[in-house]
């Protein structure tokens, strides 16, 4: 009978191949660590969630799986854009032949993208209905007549004139797509035309036809479809089965071994290569760990910090898993984790020299170093500043105080500026007297513990009371973007090679999306505005330097680390690399069913 049974498990995973033959489903599975917001890549931030509109939309230009210094290529775009000499017009071809995945929206006709389809995609993060966490991209584009049609939409709040010509955005014919900008943006392709995520194709019909349901039904042009979703617990994604011929393509360096492995094994295979993909939420660690140890998924992203001395001691992938045939990818990630203030708060906010002496204080009573080596399991960097590896601006000789921890000066900072113990019950005061309490916003799950845990340590010990306030990651977004939090831990991944992405989030335009402390200084704003105009060299370089002085003297972020990433694939799973700047890979590995174990 246990023979019967698990013949028939394995005639379920069945399916009718091209030729008549009956070929196995390759089905991938893996767990999100949190859970995701929803679909709509306008209305989007969280990785978790631009992790699955990646693999559904498609940009104009996307990145080269394999390249390593990073590279991008088209995909929807017919071939490289044309630029003007001064960096200030942009025709992009749009590629004939390219369908939205069939939908009732389109009520029974195939649809292609055109150029239009990018005209709308773009004014829906000009529309502040939208109250696009991704405007900033747009705003700093300096798209031509944009700016000007959403503040009169703002101004009369009627609805966003979505048919009004827009001179900076404008579809010349079928498959002509034409940028104009006001300052010259020589990077204006990476930051708003490539990235699935964010900057894909949205038809029109699709989101007045589910109207405020759109950010549970994503139909876009990408390898697939969402099939099945059970909120904060399960997505199922299946193959688009109208998805156009594309085949795997790849540049990686002549020195390369890893990519020139995979590209040697993929190269010319049609994508994707898997047809089916479901991901779990699993927000408990543990769980999550021994999901993939025990078979019940094929990959394991980012390997909990407590379980790394297990998984990979020394740096090495440990010989038990060897053995299992399993293998594992090591990436310094271009990321960042950071703390939080709330610049606005009566507490910890303000730029007066007593609050600017707060956040400083609370910064140097905690120990970084001692976050990297117990909670994260070494597998991290201290942080200097605001930009991180892999991008333009980063520079590892880079210095501040920034990781440093100094207990004696965060207590003389704390004293000078009057917070002292004004009733001597052994807690400092507010200068006026008041108490002093610090409450960090956290999610329920063993990490943020520990480093709870290290934060209430390290103020207690210069005599600073934390309590902290557990919720769910996306209750805790919600607060931060409603200005109602004191303190925060977030991370932050960059989505381009061009680190003056990571700088949005000190740009005081920005306010209340990318800049969640709502942080705010015209010196800043300056020097974020004339970098965007300047190509690569040593003038943005200085303004990079002069940049990041002003993010680590202000501390409207505590920036803690940069990690090292530790991804695990099983024997059965190939071709995974871990992506920098973009979120998409489904398509890129594969399944062998023979391996894989019966589920």
């Amino acid at each position: 009978m246990k023979h019967l049974l698990a013949a028939l498990a394995f005639c379920a995973v069945l399916a009718p191949g091209t030729g008549g033959a009956a070929e196995p489903v390759k089905t991938f599975r893996y767990a999100f660590l949190i859970a995701e917001t929803g679909f709509d890549p306008v209305r989007l931030s969280d990785i978790y969630s631009r992790t699955v509109t990646s693999h559904i939309f498609e940009s104009l230009y996307t990145y080269d799986p394999l390249a390593r210094p990073t590279r991008i290529v088209p995909q929807i775009a017919d071939g490289e854009p044309e630029v003007s000499a001064d960096f200030k017009t942009f025709r992009i071809k749009v590629r004939p032949g390219i369908y939205f995945a069939d939908d009732p929206a389109f009520e029974g006709k195939k649809r292609e993208v055109t150029a239009q389809d990018f005209v709308y995609s773009i004014k829906r993060y000009a529309d502040p209905a939208n109250n696009a966490q991704g405007w900033i991209s747009y705003e700093d584009a300096g798209l031509v007549g944009l700016d000007e049609l959403r503040n009169k939409a703002i101004k009369s709040k009627q609805p966003f004139p979505y048919d009004t010509e827009v001179e900076g955005v404008k579809a010349l014919d079928r498959y002509t797509l034409q940028l104009k900008t006001r300052e010259a943006r020589p990077r204006l392709v990476e930051s708003i035309l490539a990235g699935n995520d964010l900057y894909g194709a949205v038809a029109r019909e699709v989101v007045e036809f589910y109207g405020d349901k759109i950010m549970e039904h994503p139909v876009g042009t990408g390898p697939f479809i969402l099939s099945a979703w059970r909120r904060t617990s399960q997505m199922v994604f299946e193959r688009n089965p109208t998805y156009r011929q594309r085949f795997y393509e790849g540049n990686p360096a002549v020195d390369d071994a890893e990519g020139q492995a995979i590209l040697a094994k993929f190269k010319g295979r049609r994508i994707p290569m898997v047809d089916r993909v479901v991901v779990d939420v699993i927000v408990e660690r543990q769980p999550r760990w021994l999901a993939f140890l025990n078979n019940e998924h094929d990959f394991i992203e980012r390997v909990p910090e407590e379980f790394i001395t297990q998984a990979a001691p020394g740096g090495k992938l440990a010989p038990n898993l060897v053995k299992r045939g399993m293998q594992a990818v090591f990436t310094v990630a271009p990321d960042m984790t950071l703390t939080c203030f709330n610049m606005e708060d009566p507490v910890v906010g303000g730029m007066a020299p007593e609050k600017v002496a707060l956040r400083r204080a609370l910064s140097l009573s905690y120990d970084v170093s001692k976050e990297i080596r117990l909670a994260r399991r070494g597998q991290g960097v201290p942080a200097q500043g605001p930009i991180v590896p892999h991008t333009t601006g980063y520079d590892a000789a880079f210095k501040s105080e920034m990781s440093d921890y100094d207990p004696a000066r965060a207590k003389a900072l704390l004293d000078m500026y009057g917070y002292v113990d004004k009733d001597g019950d052994g807690w400092r005061d507010l200068p006026d007297g008041s108490p002093l309490v610090i409450t960090r916003n956290t999610e329920p799950n063993s990490l943020s513990r520990s480093v709870d845990e290290l934060w209430e340590k390290a103020l207690r010990a210069v005599g600073i009371r934390l309590q902290v306030k557990i919720q769910q990651w996306p209750e805790n977004l919600k607060a931060a973007q409603s200005g109602n939090f004191q303190m925060w831990p977030v991370g932050s991944t960059a989505a381009q090679p061009d680190g003056q992405g990571a700088l949005q989030r000190y740009y005081g335009p920005a306010s209340g999306t990318q800049n969640l402390p709502r942080f705010k200084d015209a010196r800043f704003d300056a020097i974020y505005d004339r970098m965007q105009a300047l190509p690569d060299g040593p003038e943005r370089e200085a303004l990079f330097r002069e940049a990041k002085r002003i993010a680590v003297t202000y501390m409207a972020y505590k920036v803690h680390a940069h990690r090292v990433l530790i991804d695990i694939q099983q024997p059965w799973m190939s071709g995974y690399r871990r992506p920098l700047f973009w979120q998409d890979f489904w398509q890129f590995i594969d399944i062998d069913p023979a391996k894989q174990p019966v589920r």
